[in-house]
């Protein structure tokens, strides 16, 4: 028999990553909610508003009788046709459907792009604040995450010449931009875009352009990095416009030389997407109106918030051209966003996302909220902070 044997699983180093701390936040307002209080949730960016009636209809159909079984590695060729004819309608850019890869979710199509991109040790390149799943993915596969400081200075947008200076710093094998941006719902315009897209094909680096906010825009439309490069790897959703996010089903887009790349990744890693979700997610196209209702929604809650938070002294904020986030300044009134999100929770009873989540060396500076709640909610959210801070 054998004696003394050490029980305890230590994790891998591998699995030694940070928390996802809007998801946990989320843990806790829950818990606060079960035992009693009302909670008002501004902490994760997920659309409140129900799937679209045609989402919904289309997975009962489903559901009459047939199997639902897997679908080949890459997804449904239908689904994979229409979001190719998306490109078209939307932006004038022609793909090809076998360049498309269903996957599950964004999330999902980040870990087999990653993969199927970068061995490790690889240096990429990603905006500071940022979305924080981007470091620990990468992390967790050993590539080096390279931040490039975004700020007021630059509008909160990437530039081409920043990530000259980082090139020239130490090579970057590639570059992820997301636009509009989480956590500051900040949009890259078309000449930036561009530019880092040449910026790309000069030095050999691969381009990933995360584009799950795309239809959520409030001035003007954002255009896909797709328009200024075949080459770019796009990654996109149908959780946020189309109000999907449990359904876990997005796409990526590919050059052609990497579709055989991320077809045996997917067969080993997950087989196929949902093949429910992939049903319904081809008939969320053609619910436009709906869609756009609830887009407009968000867009009154922008303006509550951007007209409110000024008011209470928080002025200092990223432009917020699309997604449905606030990214706040707070130094005014703490110096410390966890403390001060804790305290915002437990005393007021309104959870949001302390800026350490995106940025852990300037985060501590800054909040985000989600507006992608109900109308009465932001009104409600505002009260509870105003009488936060005059008891602070």
């Amino acid at each position: 028999m054998l004696e003394h044997v050490d029980k305890t699983l230590n994790p891998a180093l591998r699995a030694d990553i940070a928390p996802f701390i809007a998801m946990d936040v989320k843990r806790e307002s829950t818990l606060l909610e079960q035992a009693g209080r009302k909670i008002i949730h501004m902490e994760v960016g997920e659309p409140s508003a129900p799937p679209p009636r045609l989402v919904r209809e289309a997975a009962v159909a489903a559901l009459g009788g047939q199997p639902v079984g897997y679908t080949d590695a890459l997804g449904l060729f239908s689904l994979r046709q229409r979001i190719a004819r998306h490109y078209a309608e939307t932006y004038g850019v022609s793909v090809d459907p076998q360049r498309v890869a269903i996957t599950t979710g964004s999330s999902g199509g980040f870990v087999m792009a990653f993969l199927a991109l970068f061995d490790a040790g690889a240096r990429v390149a990603v905006s500071a604040p940022g979305y924080p799943a981007y470091r620990n993915i990468f992390k967790a596969l050993g590539v080096e995450t390279v931040e490039v400081r975004v700020d007021a200075h630059n509008r909160f947008a990437m530039t081409a010449a920043a990530l000259e200076a980082a090139h020239a710093a130490q090579k970057l094998d590639g570059v992820l931009v997301m636009s509009p941006a989480n956590p500051t719902g900040t949009m890259q315009d078309e000449d930036s875009l561009r530019e880092i897209a040449d910026f790309c094909a000069r030095h050999g680096v691969k381009f990933i352009s995360d584009e799950i906010y795309h239809g959520l825009t409030y001035e003007r439309p954002a255009q896909t990095a797709l328009a200024f490069s075949d080459r770019t790897i796009v990654v996109n959703s149908f959780s946020k416009y189309y109000c999907m996010t449990g359904w876990r089903v997005g796409w990526l887009v590919l050059p052609p030389e990497l579709v055989r790349t991320v077809e045996r990744l997917q067969q080993s890693l997950a087989i196929s997407p949902p093949t429910l979700s992939q049903i319904a997610a081809e008939a969320a196209f053609c619910a436009r109106d709906e869609l756009e209702a609830v887009k407009a929604g968000y867009r009154r809650n922008r303006d509550i918030l951007l007209n409110g938070l000024p008011e209470l002294g928080l002025s200092d904020l990223a432009p917020a051209d699309g997604a449905f986030y606030v990214y706040a300044d707070i130094s005014r009134f703490s110096g410390d966003s966890t403390a001060f999100c804790h305290e915002l929770l437990h005393r007021a009873g309104l959870a949001a996302t302390p800026g350490v989540d995106f940025d852990p060396t300037q985060g501590r500076l800054s909040l985000r909220l989600s507006y992608a709640g109900a109308e009465a909610d932001m009104i409600e959210a505002l009260a509870r902070l105003k009488a936060f801070i005059a008891g602070k």
